[in-house]
């Protein structure tokens, strides 16, 4: 194990500032653990070459510090324009295709002073929670290689794991923060829909479903990136006034009140000994000071779901129609996005209007529910990682999975209503294999799910457990 690269990111920041570590000597650090590591992982595609990298690095020593991400190795998600570097979004119709600029995130992290080295790899068009494509194969879980890595950020969470990164930016639709969060033992945040914001193409007004945000070891530097993320986009119309994350992380958490929703009355499927593992997390919890209390459904989790397919189906329709209305560009997706798109394109206005009313409806009751619980709790997953060849799982406990996305049912009460949420790391489980509970709020409350996150990692360090391969 390479020391520098188990740093924290913070740690690494503060040693670089106080000369104690180069930024040219963190880079080669990175590079040597990348060539360890990505073999066998395959989490970083698009990598740098080594002598560019080392001159960025050898100028950042040069230069004054622009910000607390002065010097460190940052490889971001392959959905995600970075200037110099293909965005293939694992489709080949834009294999080697090269960003002629940084989105806006990543112009906001470069400007902080990270050194982009390369991209993470996702499924391609970031559709489906385990992370596969035609273009760079698939990413291998660092705790057990012959397990999936989740996703769609599951590259930036294998490379966080196996200590490739120490900070990672992603997405999440469909819990692809949350979901390879848990099964790399890290931490992954959704921010409140809005917080972070996606580019302007396109329209920036009616899909409100899916979010940039952050990755992480430790709820430190997890509200360090966010609070480099965040900040209103002028030129779009959800954004709105925040908080910090990271000034206040430290704030005690006793007292607080959590809302246990388990399997939401059995209507997840979850694999054998999950639910358990999550449970033995609540006890963990109350000695932290929480009370935690056990709920019944407060929605039907099918009309969640019902809102859920709609609203996206429309949302991945009116952004990938124009490439299945070209025959030649149609045979280059994958089922699922021509599954996806055709279930788009065949909704009437009124379908979408009363995807959006059963939204509204679940919206205030969550709310009521807020009034009596500082935050809510699920597991983050339905299964642990399955084996990574699959394309995804066909059956749960003996229930079958009627799409490609079924599996993933439980992160969608929180997607649909663009709350911010925290996954965190639970003891490793039966097999070695990671899990996690997910923490939930309402809209911005993402500072007090950070404290919840930095009180639980303060406790119980199991982001530590790191894969023997790093």
């Amino acid at each position: 194990m390479n020391d520098i690269t188990n740093m924290t990111a913070l740690d690494q920041s503060q040693a670089i500032a106080e000369g104690q570590l180069s930024a040219a000597e963190l880079m080669q650090a990175t590079l040597s653990q990348i060539e360890k590591t990505n073999p066998a992982v395959n989490a970083i595609v698009s990598l740098s070459a080594a002598d560019e990298l080392m001159a960025q690095a050898r100028a950042a020593d040069a230069t004054p510090r622009k910000g607390w991400m002065h010097g460190l190795p940052l490889a971001v998600k392959d959905l995600a324009n970075a200037k110099g570097l293909p965005t293939s979004m694992g489709n080949p119709m834009f294999a080697g295709a090269i960003a002629p600029k940084d989105d806006l995130v990543v112009a906001r992290m470069r400007a902080a002073g990270a050194i982009i080295i390369g991209k993470t790899n996702t499924p391609e068009w970031g559709l489906g929670s385990h992370t596969f494509n035609p273009v760079h194969g698939a990413t291998h879980n660092p705790y057990d290689l012959s397990r999936s890595a989740g996703g769609s950020s599951g590259g930036a969470a294998a490379a966080l794991a196996a200590r490739m990164v120490s900070v990672a930016d992603g997405s999440d639709m469909m819990g692809s923060l949350r979901n390879p969060g848990a099964w790399n033992n890290v931490y992954g945040f959704r921010p409140t829909y809005g917080r972070v914001p996606s580019e302007t193409e396109g329209d920036t007004f009616l899909h409100q479903l899916a979010t940039l945000g952050p990755m992480a070891r430790t709820p430190r530097d997890l509200a360090a990136l966010l609070d480099v993320q965040s900040g209103a986009d002028p030129r779009q119309p959800h954004g709105a006034r925040y908080d910090l994350t990271l000034p206040g992380i430290d704030t005690p958490v006793t007292g607080r009140r959590i809302g246990w929703l388990g399997d939401w009355g059995g209507a997840f499927a979850m694999e054998a000994g999950l639910l358990e593992h999550s449970e033995a997390g609540l006890v963990e919890l109350e000695a932290l000071g929480l009370t935690v209390e056990r709920l019944a459904p407060p929605f039907a989790a099918e009309a969640i779901w019902e809102s859920w397919t709609t609203l996206r189906s429309w949302a991945i329709a009116g952004g990938l129609a124009a490439f299945y209305a070209d025959p030649a560009k149609r045979d280059q997706l994958k089922p699922e996005a021509i599954w996806e798109i055709e279930r788009g394109l065949a909704l009437s206005a009124l379908d979408v209007h009363r995807a959006s009313v059963i939204r509204s409806q679940w919206f205030m009751a969550c709310a009521r529910l807020f009034e009596r619980y500082d935050a809510l709790v699920l597991p983050t997953t339905q299964l642990y990682p399955f084996p990574v060849e699959w394309v995804y799982p066909q059956e749960i406990a003996g229930q079958g999975m009627d799409s490609y996305h079924r599996w993933m049912q439980i992160v969608t009460p929180v997607g649909l209503l663009g709350l911010p949420c925290i996954n965190i790391p639970l003891q490793m489980g039966p097999k070695g294999l990671p899990a996690g509970l997910s923490l939930f709020g309402p809209r911005d409350s993402d500072p007090a799910l950070m404290q919840l996150g930095q009180s639980w990692h303060q406790a119980y360090r199991y982001a530590e457990n790191r894969p023997a391969l790093a």
